[in-house]
């Protein structure tokens, strides 16, 4: 399946880093970002990556071209300056005619460790309107803001505090979603996505998935160091391995 990939917004909380870089181009374990999440999903058996881009915009395919290096081929969706926000951005790429019927949506700051396929065959399966991932996370690495009962997410909302007791799962950072219910759901202009997938899931029209594995993000400074220290740990345990 097509991934789109969010990677438009400002990046405030990593300032002043990203007043001259885009947060997914920002550097992590020697690499830029992007060069992390286009590993894993080359790796994962995608092959077609639209990439939304707004702050800083025209330095993503500077850096990243067609997406040949990853063996992945690589579109752009620019919002310009206009800030639409994740709803926006979406809807900017279905209104182009970037993406195809249904396509998963990964936020640019996300490194996450799930099977994509996996989470392709179980959307195909009970071929719901949407499909949000979210992990068990009881407020341990962010806000807690799913309730997930019977395989649907039936309440999603964020910025609660402090979440009701039933909130013990987060949104993990990668979604399915349908173009038609993209152009049904979330209005032209700005918006945030959360908002129709809010709606989506207090209407029972959003299936959950749950994830395993915590994820991570470089959204901030510590989401940051926290991201570089599994690398770093990733890379010593490979080079361990490789030399018995």
């Amino acid at each position: 399946m097509q991934c789109l990939i969010l990677a438009g917004g400002l990046g405030t909380r990593l300032y002043p880093a990203t007043h001259s870089v885009p947060k997914c181009l920002i550097e992590v374990a020697g690499r830029p970002f992007a060069a992390w999440q286009l590993d894993w999903l080359a790796g994962q058996g995608v092959r077609r990556v639209v990439y939304s881009v707004g702050h800083l915009g025209a330095m993503v395919p500077a850096a990243l071209g067609d997406g040949s290096a990853w063996d992945l081929e690589l579109t752009y969706v620019d919002e310009g300056e206009d800030r639409l926000g994740t709803g926006g951005a979406v809807r900017l790429a279905v209104e182009q005619g970037s993406v195809e019927d249904a396509f998963f949506v990964l936020y640019g700051d996300s490194f996450l460790s799930i099977d994509l396929g996996d989470v392709e065959r179980d959307f195909i399966r009970r071929h719901p309107d949407a499909l949000m991932t979210v992990f068990r996370n009881q407020g341990r690495f962010d806000a807690s803001n799913a309730v997930l009962a019977g395989g649907m997410v039936t309440r999603y909302e964020k910025g609660l505090s402090p979440p009701p007791p039933d909130m013990e799962y987060v949104d993990y950072g990668l979604s399915v979603l349908r173009r038609a219910v993209v152009l049904e759901t979330v209005p032209g202009g700005p918006s945030d996505l959360a908002d129709a997938l809010g709606v989506l899931s207090r209407a029972g029209r959003l299936a959950g998935y749950e994830a395993t594995e915590r994820f991570y993000e470089i959204g901030s400074p510590a989401g940051l160091a926290a991201l570089e220290a599994r690398l770093a740990g990733s890379a010593a345990a490979d080079e361990a391995h490789r030399r018995r």
